[in-house]
């Protein structure tokens, strides 16, 4: 039986289920990133993480997984694209290693998507843009009456 050594929920806030953030832009950087197998187990994905770094959805993460191996070869081209975009925002046109592209500022385009799984509603990235290319924002406000108060 795995031990918690003096672990006291009185002194953690619980974690609840974070809601996906508004589409919009975003100013991030890449924290981790790692090659993980697809569910087939045909190829393997690399797996980004996102973190926003400014704005009221700061430190907020959003994922992107890219099929840089896959027996389709749409979905390889598709993801080397993608991997360009990313390289191209942070000014790292030809990394040796995923890790090179951590921790470089970068605006993300974030949509909403209904995800397959679930049908719940979740986060997928639209575009990459250099941090000065592009003045990130926030999502509506409470003044901007074109957005639903249910989606700010």
């Amino acid at each position: 039986m795995p031990t918690l050594n003096g672990f006291n929920a009185n002194e953690v806030d619980p974690n609840f289920a974070f809601e996906p953030i508004p589409a919009g832009k975003y100013l991030t950087v890449i924290t981790e990133s790692e090659m993980k197998p697809t569910k087939s187990g045909a190829g393997q994905y690399l797996e980004f993480t996102f973190q926003i770094i400014q704005g009221e959805y700061k430190d907020r993460m959003v994922w992107a997984r890219l099929n840089l191996d896959n027996p389709n070869t749409t979905a390889v081209k598709i993801a080397r694209a993608e991997l360009s975009a990313i390289c191209r925002a942070v000014g790292v046109l030809a990394p040796k290693d995923s890790v090179e592209l951590h921790n470089l500022p970068l605006v993300i385009t974030v949509g909403l998507k209904k995800r397959k799984d679930t049908d719940e509603m979740g986060n997928v990235i639209k575009s990459y843009d250099k941090k000065d290319a592009v003045a990130p924002r926030t999502p509506a406000t409470a003044g901007d009456n074109s957005t639903p108060p249910w989606k700010r």
